[in-house]
């Protein structure tokens, strides 16, 4: 069940899309969040010189879903500066490290473990770890504290943006209304969350977009259908699972084809639209 909690965001640059530490207040991890642009900056300060689970951030123009990469490393300053000259995709990353310098090889290489696993199984973000590293034995009592410090992990990284870990499955927004659409012979059902619009698994798709359709929905639409998300069925293509899109507008595209306002396409069952239900 979820719970008030305090989280305290430290800008030590003064601005707000530069370097943020943030920090639930009475628990032990803290996380670093750093532009790929402000590496330089963060290396003269000490937060990322330590033991830490870090997370690489960014999009792909081919990929319908945003990506992640996630590993751990005894000097997260000097990793990160590694993958600047390894890897091209990411733009942010997010370093967690102790705030007592707590954390040890082994604690990192199982939250590495968890993490990985998780993100994998949440489907949220696109994961560009090739492979699940095995678990690292730790006790039973030290188990209980980890996963206890990776619920923190969860909380601060969806607080900077990235719901890495979060699910978005029916049963998870069951309480929430539905909405549905039809159109060129397709339909599909939804429904709003706070950052962005699921469409659930079973929705239909057309097979060809309009010819106004704008180039960037075609490759999403192509992405998703090369992914297996998107799968023929007769003359439809049907969606093979719960999908959040940014915007109801681009989950109504992505299922008609074509450029279309998703405030006025999604509609309740006694016919009201979701602009008329949710602003109006």
């Amino acid at each position: 069940m979820n719970r008030p909690q305090t989280i305290q965001i430290f800008l030590p640059d003064g601005t707000p899309r530069g370097v943020k530490i943030a920090e639930i207040t009475n628990r032990v991890v803290k996380a670093v969040f750093v532009p790929r642009n402000k590496l330089d900056y963060i290396s003269k300060r000490e937060e990322l010189k330590s033991v830490g689970l870090y997370f690489l951030l960014g999009e792909d123009s081919e990929k319908a879903k945003p990506m992640v990469y996630i590993g751990e490393a005894e000097d997260c300053q000097n990793r990160l500066k590694q993958h600047h000259g390894l890897k091209e995709f990411w733009t942010h990353a997010i370093a967690m490290v102790s705030k007592i310098n707590a954390f040890t090889k082994s604690h990192v290489k199982y939250l590495e473990h968890v993490s990985i696993s998780q993100a994998k199984e949440s489907n949220r973000f696109v994961v560009e770890n090739g492979v699940i590293p095995s678990k690292p034995f730790v006790t039973e009592s030290m188990e209980a504290d980890l996963l206890d410090s990776f619920d923190t992990i969860k909380v601060l990284l969806s607080t900077l943006g990235y719901p890495v870990f979060e699910g978005v499955s029916q049963e998870a927004v069951k309480q929430q209304q539905v909405f549905q659409l039809t159109g060129r012979g397709i339909s599909g059902q939804g429904t709003l969350i706070d950052d962005g619009f699921i469409v659930y698994r079973g929705s239909e798709a057309v097979v060809e977009e309009t010819k106004s359709c704008s180039e960037y929905l075609v490759s999403i639409r192509a992405e998703l259908v090369r992914d297996k998300v998107l799968e023929p069925n007769g003359n439809k293509l049907v969606l093979k699972e719960d999908r959040l899109f940014n915007s109801p507008s681009m989950a109504a595209s992505i299922l008609l084809g074509r450029n279309t306002n998703g405030w006025t396409q999604w509609k309740t069952k006694t016919g009201k639209t979701l602009d008329e239900t949710r602003r109006g």
